[in-house]
């Protein structure tokens, strides 16, 4: 009996310290509860305030960029200053100069020369150039030419910078991409002037007029290139009808990497307008262009171009008068410094009205140029050019003209490179 007592007791003491252990560990976890519910509530609390922080160190990155670098440096344009000048010799007066003639491409009246013009010093022109990013869709160009006597707005346009699938549209007063160098400026030629058959066919200004552009590089290795520019078309020398925009030029353009060190370019081009009487004109070119690379600063270039116009025309005998001619030029830069070339020109056809060239040959109309190049910095060019010209009539003769001249080019400011 005593022996069941016993085991009662202590059954029973076991059971209630049992029932002690439990409320102990209720009241245990109970305020870790509520231990963990102030930490949840202070974690939240500093995340908030963290997050605020961040806010505001944003905000106020910005507002200083957008008050400073942002808009002061990043939209600021680039601005760059041309100035390029000469000194000529010549064997023919500055007044009989003035008022040569190609037979069937210019006449005596309307000869035309920005450059290069007087027997002694020239300053030929001052260019300004500008260039800035608009906004992340479109970049701005503008150049402008102050000559001696005239201020000259030479390009002005904007360019897309983000279209997709290889495709750019430029619109303003640009040059035409027609050919080799009708997009290039004077200063980046490698002879300073003008070809020929440029001349002939363009006038000094080349092609160069208020319009819009469309181009697009194919998604390949070789890079291709087709273009095509609607232009208001007032080149009076070729097109010249001033009722409408009335000149389209398009272009294909090619480049390819025979070797490490040997490139070639080539393109077709094709110009169609209206000339001042209404009358169809059409213009083709077809350029080649070889490059070899000895080294860091040593090349070779051979560059080529045929021009041929083809035009309407109100005689009876002659529907169409066809017109071209060529230019080859070979230029070999031996250093960063030193660079030499020659230069051939020629007239090889010319099925037009010739009648008031009577008694005088018309025929061999061609150039000889050669010159040698000293940059003693990147942005500094002195330049010794000789051409021996026999295209020109001057007072009702032929006149084979000989030309020594030496230029000085400097570019100042943000310039970018020219293409070769």
């Amino acid at each position: 009996m005593s022996k069941k007592l016993l085991l009662l007791s202590l059954f029973a003491s076991v059971s209630l310290l049992a029932e002690s252990d439990i409320d102990v560990l209720k009241k245990q976890l109970q305020e870790q509860q509520k231990t963990t519910q102030m930490l949840l509530k202070k974690v939240d609390s500093l995340e908030k305030k963290n997050a605020q922080k961040e806010n505001d160190a944003l905000e106020s990155a910005f507002s200083q960029d957008t008050s400073s670098s942002f808009s002061q440096n990043a939209y600021l344009p680039d601005i760059a200053l041309i100035l390029n000048m000469s000194a000529v010799g010549r064997n023919v007066k500055n007044s009989d100069y003035e008022n040569f003639a190609i037979p069937g491409f210019i006449d005596a009246t309307d000869a035309e020369l920005p450059f290069n013009k007087e027997r002694g010093f020239n300053l030929n022109y001052a260019e300004v150039a500008m260039h800035s990013m608009v906004d992340p869709y479109f970049e701005a160009f503008a150049i402008f030419h102050l000559h001696p006597d005239e201020f000259e707005i030479e390009e002005a346009y904007v360019t897309t910078t983000s279209l997709p699938a290889g495709l750019r549209v430029k619109a303003g007063k640009f040059r035409s991409a027609f050919g080799r160098i009708n997009e290039k400026h004077q200063h980046s030629w490698h002879f300073d002037e003008q070809p020929i058959i440029y001349k002939a066919l363009f006038g000094p200004d080349s092609i160069s007029d208020p319009g819009v552009q469309l181009q697009w590089v194919a998604p390949t290795n070789t890079y291709i290139m087709a273009g095509l520019d609607a232009m208001q078309g007032t080149n009076d020398r070729s097109f010249g009808d001033t009722e409408k925009n009335n000149l389209y030029v398009t272009y294909l353009k090619s480049s390819v990497d025979l070797s490490d060190d040997l490139c070639v370019l080539g393109g077709l081009s094709w110009a169609h307008g209206s000339t001042a009487i209404q009358k169809q004109s059409d213009i083709y070119g077809v350029d080649l262009t070889f490059r070899k690379q000895f080294g860091s600063y040593s090349a070779l270039s051979w560059q080529s171009e045929y021009l041929q116009r083809n035009q309407d025309t109100n005689s009876i005998t002659m529907a169409t008068q066809k017109q071209g001619g060529l230019y080859t030029e070979l230029v070999y830069q031996y250093n960063n410094n030193y660079s030499g070339g020659v230069r051939y020109e020629k007239i090889t056809k010319n099925s037009t009205d010739l009648s008031a060239y009577n008694g005088i040959n018309t025929g061999n109309l061609d150039k000889y140029t050669a010159m040698v190049q000293y940059k003693p910095f990147p942005f500094s060019r002195l330049r010794l050019e000789y051409s021996h010209d026999r295209t020109k009539v001057i007072n009702g003769q032929r006149k084979d003209i000989d030309t020594a001249m030496l230029t000085l080019n400097i570019a100042a400011g943000a310039h970018g490179a020219h293409a070769y």
